[in-house]
C-alpha cells in the first residue's frame, strides 16, 4: 500500500495509555494546529516550512505504519511531545502558517528508494536534543540562506526527497475488512505472505513461504499459526482484524519502519500484483475470471448477455459488466472496481448455492466459489482431481492421480503441470479460470 493523505486524523488528547479526549480532526487543519504549537510564525519562511514538512512526514508516518491502531488504540497520534507532536486543541493558528500548510500539507519527506514517509524525528534543540531535526536550528540555517530541502538534508541526510501532491483518501486503515484464510486471494494476501517473510528472520521458528503468489496457501496458513502461537493468539490459521494488525505492528518493528534508522520499504515491497479495476482492454486472468463469474450468472438470469471467456475485457465483456451493474443499482460505468468484483462473485455464490443438482449437467460443475488448495478437503476436491485424471490420460505432461478427495502434494503437483500446460500463474491452487479451464477440457476429452 503506497501512502496516501487521510482527509481526517484522530488525535489523543494525552498518553497513549491515558484516559482522554480523542479528537479527530481534518488533516490540514491538524499541521495547521501542530506547526502553531511547535514553532514561531515570525521565523524564516525556509525554516517554517523544513519544520512543516517535518510534522507532515512525522503524522503521516504514525497514520501509515498504523503505530497505534495496531497496538489495539483507537487514535491515530497523541499530543504529548515525549510520544509525538504538540497538538493543542481549540488552540491559535497563525495566518502565514495556515497559508503555507494549505500549499504543502500533502507533500512529505521519504528516504531514496523508500515508499514510506520519513519518521522525521525533531526536538526544539534547547531544552532537549535528538538525532533528528532541531527546530531553533532551522532558524540559524534559514538564515544562512538554506532552501527548506538543504535544511532537511542537513539533520536527515542527503539521501532524502520530498514527495509532492500525494493523493488524498477517506480510508487509511489497511485492515482488508475480511478475514483471510485457506482460499483467500488478492493482494492483501501477497502482503501477509511478504510481512510474515521478513518477520521470520527475526523469528525464525515462522517457516518461510515459498511462494509470494496471491493464493492463500497451506504454507501460509502454517505460518500464520506459528506467528499466532509466538505472540499468544489463537492459532487458528486465519488472519483476521487482531492477526493482521499485530502482523503490522511486528513488521513495522522488525523494520523500524518507525525509526530513524528506517530499513524502509521499496516499492517492490508495496506494489500491487493483482489489479482489481478492470476496464475495457485490460487482459488477463483477472479479466477471465470476471468473465466466468459473468458468464455463469448469465446462463440463468437472463438481464446478462452472453459472454465468452476469452481474457480480453471488450465489448460484450463490458455490455455484460453494464448490465450487471444497473441491475444491482451500482453505478453503470463499465468498471469493475474491488466493490464490483465483490458483488459479482456474492451473486455468483449465491447462484450455486441455489443450484438445483439437475442443471449441473447441463453447465459443468459450478466452481465452489473459493480458491482450492492443498490442505483442502471435499466434494469439490473429488470432482476436480477425476476431470484432471481425465486430462491427464490424454496430456503426457499431467499425471493421473488418485481421486480421494484430498488436496495433497500429488494434486497440487498435477494442478502446476496443468497451469504450465496453460501457461499461467502457477500457483498450485484451483481458482476460476483454472476450474473452468479443467471443466471444460475435461468435458471435450
Amino acid at each position: 500500500m503506497t501512502p496516501v493523505i487521510p482527509s481526517e486524523i484522530t488525535v489523543h488528547l494525552g498518553r497513549p495509555n491515558a484516559p482522554a479526549e480523542n479528537v479527530t480532526v481534518p488533516f490540514t487543519d491538524y499541521i495547521k494546529n501542530v506547526a502553531s504549537s511547535e514553532i514561531y510564525p515570525t521565523w524564516p519562511e525556509a525554516a517554517i516550512r523544513a519544520n512543516m514538512l517535518a510534522q507532515i512526514s512525522f503524522a503521516l508516518n504514525r497514520v501509515y505504519t498504523e503505530y497505534y491502531r495496531s497496538r489495539g488504540y483507537d487514535f491515530d497520534i497523541t499530543n504529548t511531545t515525549s510520544n509525538d507532536q504538540a497538538y493543542t486543541k481549540d488552540g491559535e493558528v497563525y495566518e502565514n502558517i495556515s497559508r503555507i500548510a494549505d500549499e504543502i500539507f500533502n507533500n512529505y519527506i521519504v528516504r531514496t528508494g523508500n515508499v514510506e514517509p520519513l519518521y522525521a524525528q525533531f526536538c526544539d534543540g534547547y531544552t532537549t536534543t535528538c538525532r533528528g531535526l532541531s527546530q531553533w536550528g532551522t532558524v540559524t540555517l534559514a538564515n544562512r540562506g538554506l532552501t527548506p530541502i538543504e535544511i532537511l538534508r542537513y539533520y536527515y541526510g542527503d539521501n532524502i526527497n520530498l514527495v509532492y501532491n500525494a493523493p488524498m483518501s477517506n480510508n487509511t486503515q489497511s485492515y482488508p475488512g475480511v478475514a483471510l484464510r485457506r482460499g483467500s486471494f488478492g493482494d492483501d494476501v501477497v502482503t501477509i505472505k511478504r510481512e510474515l517473510n521478513r518477520i521470520a528472520q527475526n523469528y525464525p521458528a515462522i517457516p518461510k513461504i515459498a511462494f509470494i503468489n496471491g493464493v492463500y496457501d497451506l504454507e501460509t496458513e502454517n505460518a500464520v499459526k506459528a506467528f499466532q502461537r509466538i505472540f499468544s493468539l489463537d492459532p487458528d490459521g486465519v488472519v483476521g482484524k487482531a492477526t493482521w494488525y499485530k502482523i503490522k505492528q511486528v513488521f513495522t518493528a522488525v523494520k523500524e519502519l518507525s525509526d530513524l534508522t528506517s530499513e524502509g520499504l521499496t516499492i517492490s515491497e508495496v506494489a500491487r500484483r493483482y489489479t482489481r479495476e478492470l476496464r475495457p482492454g485490460s487482459q488477463g486472468v483477472d479479466v477471465e475470471a470476471l468473465q466466468y463469474y459473468l458468464a455463469f450468472i448469465g446462463y440463468f438470469y437472463p438481464y446478462l448477455p452472453p459472454i465468452p471467456i476469452t481474457g480480453y475485457f471488450g465489448e460484450l465483456t463490458r455490455d455484460a459488466v453494464f448490465a450487471f451493474q444497473a441491475n444491482y443499482g451500482l453505478p453503470v460505468t463499465g468498471v469493475v472496481d474491488a466493490n464490483v468484483f465483490s458483488r459479482i462473485e456474492q451473486v455468483y455464490r449465491n447462484a450455486v448455492s441455489e443450484l438445483p443438482a439437475n442443471y449441473q449437467s447441463a453447465i459443468g460443475e459450478p466452481y465452489p466459489g473459493r480458491f482450492l488448495t492443498e490442505g483442502d478437503r471435499g466434494e469439490s476436491v473429488y470432482i476436480i482431481q477425476g476431470y484432471l485424471n481425465k486430462i491427464g490420460q490424454n496430456v503426457d505432461s499431467i499425471p493421473v492421480i488418485a481421486a480421494d478427495g484430498i488436496f495433497g502434494p500429488k494434486t497440487k503437483a498435477a494442478v502446476i503441470a496443468l497451469q504450465q500446460y496453460l501457461g499461467i500463474e502457477e500457483t498450485g491452487a484451483i481458482g476460476p479460470v483454472e476450474w473452468a479451464e479443467i471443466i471444460t477440457l475435461g468435458n471435450h476429452l
